[in-house]
């Protein structure tokens, strides 16, 4: 009696499971090419309740990066500007501007209206105390995973930048993710510390750059200024996992 299939189909499982194993494959690396945050959060620009120039307020008013974020050079977590901090301004800038509306129902507990009157909020024994509003919703956009420890306190004071982290936010109209923070983003500043350090005073002065003359390359001079300041300062940043892995 004859075969039913041709002699070639007993290959046939074999290549299946060959062709099975090089898909899985190459599904598998391209997850873990893509999957990351260089092409997962690099460009994030969620639109924020308030429109918030920071080009304007860092780079042309020369705001200081810890005025809002005041916790950044004292703990572990830079924080959000809460409305108080943006009251002290637009009390009397743009008091009564409709894009500062998320904030004034934050800071006065309710909005005001077009003449800059309360229309909600005030204490009915009017002795000038104001009920708070909801906190204001910011999108946050820099995060590094839950499983990974980062103290922004630890790094501000010992020389490194935000720009480092963050790209120059002073020239962002609109803030977005500049880098992508993956772990061999960490791990390369650990290795070589010295190619981010700068004076303390210029941390929060994100377009600073060392002097030069007309014949020395940048990185150069910034990699030999920070070399110094790591002798100085003895910094020896964690290359284990339990650095950042606790």
């Amino acid at each position: 009696m004859s075969n039913i299939f041709p002699r070639w189909t007993n290959s046939l499982p074999a290549k299946a499971i060959i062709a099975l194993g090089l898909i899985g494959a190459g599904v598998s690396a391209g997850i873990n090419y893509y999957a990351t945050p260089k092409y997962t959060r690099v460009g994030y620009q969620p639109t924020q309740p308030v429109s918030y120039d920071h080009s304007f307020h860092v780079g042309e008013l020369g705001l200081d990066c810890r005025y809002c974020h005041h916790g950044v050079d004292k703990s572990a977590h830079a924080g959000v500007p809460a409305a108080n901090i943006c009251m002290s301004c637009h009390k009397t800038i743009k008091a009564n501007s409709p894009a500062l509306s998320p904030i004034r129902k934050s800071y006065y507990g309710e909005d005001k209206n077009k003449d800059g009157i309360l229309s909600k909020g005030e204490d009915s024994n009017n002795d000038g105390i104001l009920t708070q509003g909801p906190p204001v919703p910011w999108t946050r956009i820099h995060k590094v995973p839950d499983y990974a420890y980062f103290n922004h306190a630890i790094h501000v004071n010992r020389g490194v930048s935000c720009v480092s982290c963050h790209g120059r936010i002073d020239q962002m109209k609109e803030v977005s993710h500049a880098k992508h923070l993956s772990m061999a983003f960490c791990l390369d500043c650990h290795r070589n510390p010295e190619d981010s350090l700068r004076p303390l005073d210029k941390v929060t002065d994100l377009s600073w750059l060392p002097s030069l003359t007309d014949s020395e390359d940048p990185a150069a001079v910034q990699a030999h200024a920070g070399l110094d300041l790591k002798e100085k300062w003895g910094i020896h940043p964690p290359v284990s996992c339990t650095g950042c892995h606790r």
